[in-house]
């Protein structure tokens, strides 16, 4: 059996409220997510019809909007409500999601990976 076809978000800008420290959370910061939707036909069956899969923008905009709803202290949190938002509100079979924050020196990012469903 072949893998599920999949659409990828790659570097999609969060803008958030997220930290341990409250001082952390008092400014916002710019988080970096990947997400991969793994859908239930196959791309061929689609007929080039919209309806047929997930609206990438849709699903971005929303993402970008559950981000920014309110203070979080952990990453993992916010991954974790990511997911189920897109598994719930936009019917993907699966979902992968890696959110990236820069906060610790001598590093690029700090990082969560989580994958859900298919």
């Amino acid at each position: 059996m072949s893998p599920p076809d999949e659409i990828r978000i790659s570097a999609l800008r969060l803008t958030t409220h997220i930290g341990v420290p409250e001082e952390e959370r008092a400014t916002s910061q710019v988080l970096e997510a990947d997400v991969t939707l793994r859908i239930a036909g196959r791309f061929e069956a689609m007929n080039d019809e919209i309806s047929a899969t997930i609206d990438y923008a849709a699903v971005a905009a929303r993402l970008q909007e559950l981000a920014a709803e309110r203070p979080r202290r952990l990453i993992e949190t916010l991954a974790a409500e990511m997911a189920a938002c897109v598994m719930e509100e936009f019917q993907a079979v699966g979902v992968s999601i890696d959110l990236r924050k820069r906060i610790l020196p001598d590093t690029d990012h700090v990082a969560v990976r989580l994958v859900r469903g298919n």
